[in-house]
């Protein structure tokens, strides 16, 4: 069994930076990714990144120039780094590891930011 738990996210005004945090515990016998996603009431969870199993990260194009995503894989944690938000990057973020062989899914609880003109 795998657990999540995100952290790091606040209240900030736009142009502002955060970096959240996921750690995850828990073993886990698949091969697997570690993605955000950003979840807005009312709306379908959108994705905004992910670390490939290989070491490959993919941003979507909307943050790709303002958000990284990193790992420290000895702490079991990955992290977004979020530069210049937006008042659209509100959200809840959430931490999902996925098994590449679609065996299952580990979702976090999530982690609230809210970005202010």
């Amino acid at each position: 069994q795998v657990t999540l738990k995100e952290s790091g996210g606040d209240s900030v005004q736009a142009g502002g930076s955060l970096r959240l945090s996921c750690v995850a515990s828990g073993s886990t016998k698949c091969e697997y990714d570690m993605s955000w996603y950003r979840q807005i009431p009312g709306r379908e969870r959108q994705f905004v990144s992910v670390i490939r199993s290989t070491g490959l990260i993919y941003l979507h194009t909307s943050v790709r120039d303002r958000f990284n995503m990193s790992q420290d894989i000895a702490k079991n944690t990955v992290y977004l780094e979020m530069n210049s938000l937006k008042p659209e990057d509100t959200g809840m973020y959430l931490c999902k590891r996925h098994c590449i062989d679609y065996s299952h899914d580990w979702w976090g609880q999530g982690t609230q930011v809210t970005v202010s003109e």
